[in-house]
């Protein structure tokens, strides 16, 4: 898919992104339910905020997985203002404290941006990540997203902070299962963006919501229970039974 098949979410859309407040509303009900998601077998995952957000924007996903049964973290970086602003290695050692605490490997689950160094950390360190599960992050033609412009003002040119070897395997697929959950009605990325490449470790979940929402979108945090959930080694695509075909419209897909 080329950048000129992607346009920036036009101001309808941005503005639409208030739809997060309702999408809270609509965890705080669904909040019994969630509950009765698979359980987790005590693994760490490690959660990563979206750009300018910090961990406290994560907490309605981290409660839960530790109501499942899991080791949830938040990274202890404050905002994510990007590479400009967030040493790498700062977040690959925070991945590596909880490796060595758990002595298991760590699911990553990065929130827009923070899907981005959740997959780099996987480059980074393979043998460390047991899955990776992305909320509507850009992995190409992040010039077209919303909020670039923002980070332009900040710090300059957003590719101007970033390894060059990052850039050349941002849109590679990173060697263990990745997971992106996406929706068409995003006002901040491109749907197009947040897309994997087909491949027999990759899946794309659509959901119907906004980009804000995503970290405690009911249907997205129910997704990411489920794969989760999935016994180590043994990772599968989801499955989008009758019940579930309702709230998981038919995913698009990179070939």
């Amino acid at each position: 898919m080329s950048a000129s098949d992607i346009s920036r979410p036009s101001l309808t859309m941005q503005l639409l992104e208030t739809r997060a407040i309702g999408e809270l509303c609509a965890y705080a009900w669904s909040y019994p339910f969630l509950h009765l998601a698979p359980r987790g077998d005590g693994h760490a995952v490690l959660v990563l905020p979206g750009f300018l957000a910090s961990g406290r924007s994560t907490f309605p996903l981290r409660h839960i997985l530790k109501r499942l049964g899991y080791k949830g973290h938040r990274w202890k970086l404050g905002r994510n203002l990007g590479p400009a602003g967030i040493n790498d290695k700062d977040v690959l050692a925070r991945m590596h404290e909880l490796r060595v605490r758990y002595g298991r490997r760590v699911s990553l689950i990065g929130w827009s941006l923070g899907g981005l160094y959740a997959r780099e950390l996987a480059w980074r360190a393979p043998d460390d990540v047991r899955m990776v599960i992305t909320l509507g992050s850009p992995f190409r033609h992040q010039e077209h997203t919303a909020a670039t412009w923002i980070y332009n003002e900040l710090h300059g040119n957003h590719l101007d902070h970033v390894d060059p070897e990052v850039l050349e395997r941002v849109e590679d697929v990173p060697p263990v299962p990745c997971t992106s959950i996406y929706s068409r009605s995003d006002g901040v990325v491109p749907w197009q963006c947040s897309l994997e490449v087909a491949s027999d470790r990759t899946e794309n979940i659509r959901v119907y919501g906004s980009h804000c929402g995503l970290g405690h979108n009911p249907a997205a945090l129910w997704a990411i229970f489920d794969r989760l959930a999935q016994p180590a080694d043994l990772w599968q695509p989801f499955e989008r039974n009758l019940c579930r075909m309702f709230s998981y419209p038919k995913p698009d897909t990179l070939i």
